[in-house]
């Protein structure tokens, strides 16, 4: 299997990990300012690491400043954002299977701004992952999911950006996977500074004590260097090496491998959650072997 997929697999193995983070972390600091200081220290990082890497030069936006602005609003603001204020409404297991929605909107954005239409194979194969997922999520019985309420819209709405996000890293081939993250991150996390500040200010939300940010300093730490930074960047390469449609497939391991930590501190899954794995697992693989077909075609053509 080409090595392209070991990044996205490390970004959704981050991802999945990150819910019981940020749940934990929520008890402590409210979703707007538990975004900001994850991101106004994220992007610190990223900004040194494109400078050293690309120099001071890489920090222009090439004349598409609107352009990078209105993704970082809807990927790193609204997804980050809406994610936290979700998880305060509704049960992770809701918000994870509402995350495995990733790949098919991802088809549908592409559809509608590139009017690219889906293979029905690739339609075919978001099927599967979906169903895969629900049975890793629901055990199988669909009533465990309660009624649709206003968390799980808000998780539906990061999502939404989420695939927004990932369609428009294809369309900045210029820039190298590092630059785009950095400056969408960048205008994102102003927006989530402006935001917060407004919140603090009218009371909707509450700056935290300097005790209970170091309180969860171990779990700020987690979210800064491996969700905010590490991730960002092995998913937005993920994308560029694999198209966005191949690499959204692998959102949905992300309830998977939240099923896979609960049974490292003692969970037993059920036969039909296994099942739901290897349905997910196969279809990703199969999305992976139909997009390096033409490519392994046209070396053995030459």
């Amino acid at each position: 299997m080409s090595r392209s997929v070991g990044y996205p697999l490390v970004a959704v193995t981050a991802w999945g990990l990150m819910f019981a983070v940020l749940g934990r972390a929520l008890r402590h600091v409210d979703p707007f300012n538990l975004t900001a200081v994850r991101y106004g220290l994220g992007v610190l990082i990223l900004v040194a690491i494109l400078v050293a890497r690309e120099g001071p030069a890489a920090l222009r936006p090439d004349g598409r400043t609107v352009e990078l602005l209105l993704l970082g609003v809807v990927g790193f603001a609204g997804f980050n954002l809406l994610t936290n204020l979700a998880l305060e409404r509704t049960q992770p297991q809701n918000a994870a299977l509402v995350v495995a929605l990733t790949p098919l909107l991802t088809v549908l954005v592409r559809w509608v701004r590139d009017r690219v239409r889906p293979r029905p194979v690739t339609l075919l194969l978001i099927g599967v992952t979906l169903a895969g997922v629900l049975l890793v999520v629901s055990k199988g019985r669909l009533a465990g999911f309660g009624a649709f309420g206003a968390g799980d819209l808000l998780m539906f709405g990061a999502v939404t950006g989420w695939a927004i996000y990932t369609h428009g890293g294809g369309r900045f081939p210029e820039f190298s996977p590092l630059r785009y993250a950095t400056l969408t991150a960048v205008t994102g996390t102003a927006t989530i500074l402006l935001l917060t500040v407004l919140s603090d200010t009218v009371g909707w939300q509450h700056a935290p004590a300097l005790g209970d940010v170091l309180a969860i300093w171990p779990e700020i730490g987690y979210v800064v260097v491996i969700g905010a930074v590490l991730a960002i960047l092995a998913w937005n390469t993920g994308v560029r090496r694999l198209g966005a449609p191949n690499a959204a497939l692998f959102m949905n391991l992300v309830p998977v491998v939240a099923l896979a930590l609960a049974a490292v501190q003692g969970y037993r899954p059920r036969p039909v959650e296994l099942i739901g794995i290897a349905l997910t697992a196969a279809a990703i693989v199969t999305a992976n072997l139909l997009a390096r077909a033409p490519v392994l075609a046209s070396r053995t053509a030459s």
